[in-house]
């Protein structure tokens, strides 16, 4: 039994059980339940595979929010030679650890 969900701009291939990140979600607080309702396929494990146009209607994803975090620093540098132009500018994404605790379809 398997889903795929869209959150954050960002397409997730999930099942019951899966950990995963996610871009942050601000409103859910670590610890808290989640319901995903951007459920764009289902399959329910016998063949029976569900695809919406965009969304299957009635299908949702429950999860569980494990805690948030930033990833690991990008730098980002730009010279010109010659020019003494010099710019470094850092960035860390943030994210939401989420475990995967039901597919309702």
């Amino acid at each position: 039994m398997y889903s795929i969900i869209e959150q954050g701009g960002f397409q997730f291939k999930v099942s019951p059980g899966m950990k995963l990140r996610v871009p942050l979600i601000i409103s859910a607080a670590a610890g808290s339940s989640l319901t995903i309702e951007r459920v764009l396929l289902t399959d329910d494990g016998s063949g029976n595979i569900s695809v919406g146009a965009p969304t299957v209607s009635g299908a949702t994803v429950s999860a569980k929010v494990l805690d948030h975090g930033a990833d690991k620093k990008v730098l980002v540098i730009k010279k010109k030679r010659r020019k003494d132009y010099k710019r470094k500018n850092g960035h860390r994404q943030k994210f939401t650890r989420i475990e995967i605790v039901s597919i309702n379809s």
